[in-house]
């Protein structure tokens, strides 16, 4: 078995969420050519995983799967690396509006297991939901990644997993920091990974003014893969935007080389996440 500290890191870039606005980050990208620009630079700078949403031309978040597949193409026209589509979508969507993106066809989907306060807004996905959406990514040979806002998140991952409704080895993100969820603090990490199954694959998301912090730790801790990306912050540094989401992933990818760890390719990242070769579902 390979030591964790041997084990490239996986690095997922997510350019635009439902959330961050050009308030926010005058480069917040809209259009699917957009997406795809900021997609397309954050892979150069390293990053083996480009994590959707959809907007609309004037910024409103969409499940319109035509806007999700017109960012995939425009990906996948230079470059090769891993994409997931958001099926949390906006906190205001139904399940049947988030799930549209799987008609893109992309290589996985993220997954909610539960509800959740979601700053001040309440995100719904009960039980049924999520064991629905399940069926459907499969059905369709998309793998799932599971969002674990909170504890009880990865405990639900862990009953839909012995239930039969999701196929181990799980891929898991754990999202630390925003709002009504877990907090952004190293003790959160065991505690999100201590419902699920030994070989869980996990990457590690921090929101904010929490993410360099808590992604070191967690790469430190031999996590399998890194997030970063405008969905999630848009500050290089306190007071200090960043040029552009291909920034941040330079700068995570120095930052996992200096503490002594490698950088996974696309290739090396579907064969650590479980996915066929490049290509055949396509």
């Amino acid at each position: 078995m390979t030591d964790w500290n041997q084990a490239p890191v996986i690095l997922t870039v997510a350019p635009v969420g439902a959330e961050v606005t050009r308030d926010h980050h005058p480069g917040v990208p809209f259009t699917p050519e957009e997406i795809a620009v900021a997609s397309l630079e954050a892979v150069a700078a390293g990053a083996s995983v480009v994590h959707l949403h959809a907007r609309l031309d004037d910024g409103t978040p969409s499940g319109d799967p035509e806007l999700f597949d017109r960012t995939i193409r425009a990906i996948r026209a230079k470059a090769d690396p891993v994409i997931m589509v958001s099926t949390g979508g906006a906190v205001w969507m139904t399940i049947e509006e988030r799930t549209r993106a799987l008609e893109a066809r992309p290589d996985m989907c993220s997954l909610e297991t539960g509800s959740m306060n979601f700053g001040d807004d309440l995100f719904l996905t009960s039980r049924p939901d999520s064991i629905a959406s399940a069926a459907k990514a499969r059905a369709m040979g998309i793998v799932p990644e599971i969002e674990l806002f909170d504890v009880g998140h990865a405990v639900a991952a862990a009953r839909m997993l012995k239930e039969g409704h999701l196929t181990g080895p799980l891929n898991v993100n754990l999202v630390l920091g925003v709002p009504g969820g877990i907090d952004a603090v190293p003790e959160a990490i065991p505690a999100l990974l201590r419902p699920l199954p030994a070989d869980v694959r996990w990457t590690v998301t921090a929101i904010g003014r929490h993410q360099r912090r808590m992604l070191a730790v967690a790469a430190l801790l031999g996590a399998h893969g890194l997030r970063v990306g405008f969905e999630d912050n848009v500050f290089l540094r306190k007071g200090r935007l960043a040029a552009s989401n291909a920034e941040l992933v330079a700068d995570m990818a120095r930052l996992v080389t200096e503490l002594g760890r490698t950088i996974a390719n696309p290739a090396e990242a579907r064969s650590l996440l479980g996915l066929p070769p490049s290509g055949a579902f396509k």
